[in-house]
């Protein structure tokens, strides 16, 4: 029998924190959306004066990484060479999504939306190393 670690809800409150840290230190408004390794939603924050699409955008970007596995920046620069890749379900190729890696294995994704997509990846990238 295969046994699979997952995330726990403290887990995603820990991740969150990371990534509110980094979001506030820069005096940032967006949105974090972390979701589980199925994609569907843990835990999502609006900070105060993050837009309002930034609230879909971030769950969207989170549910790509966790279910592709990997950036949403490495989505985004995989369908330059190949399009028809936008047409798969469930895929934002915008840079700001990266997958939770514990033990080697994708247990869920974050996404991040509300400032430059770089930035939006800097704060998930943060979020992502809170589970040690």
């Amino acid at each position: 029998m295969y046994t699979k670690s997952c995330l726990s809800n403290e887990d995603a409150h820990t991740i969150m924190a990371a990534c509110k840290a980094e979001a506030e230190k820069n005096k940032w408004k967006v949105t974090i959306a972390i979701v589980d390794e199925a994609g569907y939603p843990l835990l999502l924050e609006r900070l105060d004066g993050a837009s309002l699409p930034s609230i879909d955008i971030a769950r969207g970007k989170a549910r790509a990484a966790a279910l592709a596995r990997t950036t949403t920046k490495n989505l985004e620069d995989t369908v330059k060479e190949r399009p028809a890749l936008l047409t798969f379900p469930d895929r934002i190729p915008v840079q700001g999504g990266v997958p939770i890696v514990y033990k080697g294995e994708c247990v869920g994704g974050i996404g991040v939306s509300g400032v430059k997509s770089t930035e939006d990846e800097q704060i998930a990238l943060a979020g992502s190393k809170a589970l040690v």
